[in-house]
């Protein structure tokens, strides 16, 4: 897969809730886990739904003290339903890279190998592992053998909400009960999440400590109600809000599903569709904001006009973003790339969508499905799901989560799912049956782990999104017939045969993971649509030229075959609109970039001369990062340059030790990471001032 850098943030939108009250907890658990007790314990963090154990682990997993003292760390949500040979595979494969082989013997493996595998690899290491949202001790027995106590420091966190777990996870072990935030605490942590503070009269300030006082001292219900009131002007409506939350006052305090229904109640039905739709994934599940965005639009629930509808569906997840209804679980370049709901929320969601036949799930424990919901999601028992009579259903979505399905073939395209706008298949491998290509209404169409395509996709005339996913390039054919789908606007699959008359797809908007040998021959005069290209195995061999006939392209993603150079990359000076610029491998002279880019990537460009002169010229870059992109042992930034740029990050640049700043350069610099840079001992004056980032 093509590597990734990203900025995570907490699971929950901001640290807010962690910062608020929480400080004197997070250095109190910080001792405790960076104490010099050799063996191996764990720390329990137990309280009700909604008051921010996740928050509050996810941000010790970060804290840099933490990333400095644990050299091995992962994180695994075990949830309500859960399977301990998944939650092993997963903790293996987060902790070293996996190769074809490796992924294929873990597949064989039996719990009992799992455990033994992943001990062997831990005994080594000091080891620090988050085991998120534990509802039964039988889950943290079944776990708990792999970790091995090597007398080294290492550490584990377990987050739930029952007591008798916490109470019993380690007899040498520390637990933590998270208490309600205080009043004051309260209305800090309101006003945080408010949009705009300073519209708030004193008479609404006075109505709105009253309805925060009433939260309990519940962060959940907390930044609901203020996302809520945020987008509520004037004394009048929040006087309504206030209104209704009274009526469902009980015990001086008001139970936090009326203020979470309130804030969905007052969503538009565009909106809460797009709310509804994170119900249908598992518990837990972190979600490619991409992902979601182009499943809206399938769904029919971005309405067509002016602007693009992915501009919209950003806009509308955003929306649910500010009403804290979903969590921000990643992003990068200023976008939201990964995103969550809190459980409380999926359960609100969930009902919710029974109550309008929304959707229904199938799982191991609801073993029948409603004839009147339009949308099937499929958690688990696959074979059994398909086994039913499902020949008088109109289903418009099926959504497979169920690791243990393979056998596609029992999938009755041809009759049952004729009319489904998406298909997402979540499952891994199989061999897709030449008859998916009667899914003539087909919008949306996710695969993983499949070898090829067969030609009937081409029939597909009404698919917008192709993507397949493997964890390995080449492991997708797509054939010649691709080409014929005319309406497609986002293509993301690492294919091994070249994509023959790939210009004819002049929808297309987003093509990502092509390779440079599927690339060479494409005359891409008619991609005029095309806004973001991502392109792995460059090598010096080979021209990329022809990138600059793609007019508006906008976001440029270049990764050369390992260790290998970039062919001259003069071309990207004619790319007028290119505002998102990464290259990974090897450059030999950094050449003239347009003035258009704000942001970008340099990875292991291993450059000899230094870039400054050149990137300080560019008058719209805001965010610039660096790793093992040059090798020299000085960078000058010359008078009036980087005029715009913000954001600064300069990683693993062995040889540099001097960094000469001009005056009147980078004025207006806000955020500065250095990492790695072990020779670089002193730092401008100016930047001693600026906030510092540290490697999470």
């Amino acid at each position: 897969m093509v590597p990734t850098l990203r900025r995570t943030t907490s699971y929950v939108d901001g640290q807010d809730h962690i910062f608020v009250g929480f400080q004197d907890v997070v250095e109190r658990l910080l001792s405790e886990l960076l104490k010099a007790e050799p063996c191996r314990s764990v720390i329990s963090i137990y309280g009700m739904g909604g008051l921010g154990k996740t928050t509050l682990a996810r941000n010790l997993y970060i804290s840099p003290d933490i990333v400095n003292s644990f050299h091995t760390r992962a994180w695994i949500c075990v949830s309500q339903e859960y399977n301990t040979v998944d939650l092993l595979r997963y903790i293996i494969k987060s902790i070293q890279g996996c190769t074809k082989e490796t992924l294929d013997l873990l597949e064989r493996m039996t719990e009992r190998d799992l455990e033994i595998y992943l001990r062997d690899l831990l005994k080594k290491r000091k080891y620090l592992v988050v085991v998120d949202d534990i509802w039964q001790r039988e889950a943290w027995e079944s776990l708990k053998r792999a970790f091995p106590d090597s007398k080294n420091g290492s550490r584990v966190i377990i987050t739930t909400r029952k007591e008798d777990v916490a109470e019993r996870a380690d007899s040498r072990g520390f637990v933590h009960k998270l208490r309600f935030l205080n009043q004051e605490e309260s209305w800090d942590l309101f006003c945080r999440k408010l949009l705009d503070v300073r519209a708030m009269t004193s008479p609404m300030e006075r109505l709105a400590k009253d309805m925060v006082n009433k939260c309990g001292g519940l962060p959940l219900a907390i930044v609901v109600l203020s996302g809520l009131l945020s987008h509520k002007r004037g004394l009048g409506k929040w006087q309504k809000v206030k209104d209704r939350l009274w009526k469902n006052i009980e015990d001086d305090s008001i139970e936090i599903c009326y203020i979470l229904s309130l804030s969905y109640n007052d969503l538009s039905t565009a909106l809460k569709q797009c709310f509804l739709y994170f119900g249908i994934f598992p518990e837990d599940r972190v979600l490619e904001a991409e992902n979601i965005i182009w499943l809206w639009m399938a769904e029919g629930f971005i309405p067509r006009g002016e602007e693009r509808m992915e501009d919209v569906a950003e806009d509308f997840l955003n929306e649910l973003i500010r009403r804290s209804l979903v969590q921000v679980a990643g992003t990068f370049w200023e976008k939201v790339t990964e995103c969550k709901v809190h459980d409380l929320l999926r359960d609100l969601a969930i009902q919710k969508a029974l109550e309008v036949n929304f959707f229904d799930i199938y799982d191991s424990k609801n073993h029948s499905i409603s004839s009147l919901c339009i949308r099937h999601a499929i958690h688990d028992h696959g074979e059994k799901y398909l086994s039913l009579d499902l020949s008088n259903l109109k289903l418009r979505s099926i959504i497979f989560f169920d690791p243990d399905f393979r056998n596609m073939n029992l999938i009755n395209f041809s009759s049952v799912f004729q009319h489904i706008y998406v298909l997402y298949l979540d499952i891994l491998g199989g061999t897709v049956p030449y008859a998916i290509g009667s899914l003539y209404h087909l919008k949306f169409l996710s695969l993983r782990g499949i070898g090829n395509l067969p030609s009937s996709i081409g029939n597909l005339k009404n698919l917008q999104t192709l993507c397949v996913k493997s964890e390995f390039r080449h492991l997708c054919q797509l054939p010649p017939e691709t080409a014929d789908l005319i309406n497609l606007r986002h293509l993301v699959a690492p294919y091994s045969e070249p994509l023959v008359h790939i210009s004819k797809l002049t929808s297309l908007q987003i093509l990502k993971d092509i390779s440079c040998d599927q690339w060479k021959d494409v005359d891409p005069v008619n991609l005029v649509n095309l806004l973001e290209l991502s392109m792995i195995d460059i090598t010096k061999s080979y021209s990329l030229n022809n990138i600059s006939s793609l007019k508006n392209l906008s976001t440029l993603k270049l990764f050369c075959r390992g260790g290998q150079s970039f062919p001259d990359l003069e071309f990207l000076y004619y790319c007028e609109k290119l505002q998102k610029l990464w290259l990974d491998g090897r450059i030999e002279k950094l050449s003239l970039l347009p003035n258009s880019i704000t942001m970008m990537v340099l990875l292991d460009s291993k450059l000899m001369e230094d870039p400054m002169p050149i990137l300080g010229m560019l008058p719209n870059l805001r965010k610039l990062e660096f790793l093992r992109a040059y090798q020299g042992k000085e960078i000058f930034c010359s008078d009036n340059s980087f005029r715009q740029l913000e954001f600064l990050s300069l990683a693993c640049l062995e040889n540099l030790d001097t960094w000469h700043l001009a005056t009147s350069a980078m004025l207006l610099i806000k955020g500065l990471r250095i990492d790695h840079c072990k020779k670089l001992n002193k730092i401008p004056q100016r930047m001693k001032d600026v906030k510092l980032f540290k490697h999470t």
